[in-house]
């Protein structure tokens, strides 16, 4: 009974500390309301981090990720990709929803450029920005740099490899920095291994770095998945890699 009061309290805690520290930006992709969130210290004139979140939505994990970067100087802004009123209510629709961005690359990547207009207009330096992502956020963070969006590197953070191989391999101008559980079901050697040959063909500053006795969603506490020492050393090298690009 104690143990759950404090639980809840903990999550009340937590959220008043999101709904204090973070302030919902909206904006548009043409009819469709979008809501994001960023950081307290939009207006500054700093390096800027895009966050895109997992097939869900804007989530804890996003929020958590947002709040740190902060600490560390950055303007982090979290993207809306499903926009008000269309964010999924459990996996089914989860799956579809971030099932369609997947199939029409084009649109999802849209998505994320408008999402980086409004960090850019937050006060986030225009040729010092990065855009990282996790699960289908990080799908779009390789989104980004297929696009060749105006970012210096993305990262992309248990994000799924494949894609429709009938799409030609592009010169990928942005930093690729790929985090990958080693033992995830979703991301078959076939993935790896042409997403690999892509990166080559575009000419890419690339680098992977997998995780071992990690599944899908090692990053997250809230996950079954959660490895808290894999995702420990997965945010150092997050932030090694963003020192490197933006600083």
């Amino acid at each position: 009974m104690i143990r759950s009061i404090l639980l809840t309290a903990s999550i009340i805690i937590s959220g008043n500390l999101f709904s204090q520290n973070l302030k919902t930006v909206s904006y548009q992709d043409g009819s469709q309301k979008l809501n994001g969130l960023i950081t307290s210290n939009a207006g500054k004139k700093l390096p800027g981090v895009l966050i895109l979140p997992a097939w869900k939505g804007i989530d804890e994990e996003a929020k958590t990720a947002a709040l740190e970067l902060e600490k560390q100087g950055y303007i982090a802004f979290i993207a809306d990709i499903y926009g008000e009123g269309k964010i999924p209510a459990n996996n089914e629709e989860a799956a579809k929803s971030s099932g369609y961005y997947k199939k029409n690359y084009a649109e999802y990547q849209k998505r994320i450029s408008l999402a980086l207009e409004q960090l850019k207009k937050n006060g986030a330096i225009s040729d010092k920005t990065a855009v990282i992502g996790y699960c289908f956020g990080g799908t779009g963070a390789l989104e980004s740099a297929r696009g060749n969006l105006p970012v210096a590197g993305v990262v992309s953070i248990h994000g799924s490899l494949g894609r429709d191989q009938s799409r030609k391999n592009e010169k990928l101008n942005a930093k690729i920095l790929v985090e990958n559980p080693a033992d995830d079901l979703g991301v078959t050697p076939e993935d790896y291994s042409n997403l690999i040959k892509e990166m080559n063909e575009g000419n890419a500053d690339w680098q992977i770095i997998t995780y071992a006795h990690s599944k899908h969603t090692f990053t997250d506490p809230k996950s079954p998945d959660y490895n808290e020492t894999m995702a420990k050393r997965a945010w150092n090298h997050t932030l090694m890699f963003l020192k490197e690009i933006l600083k």
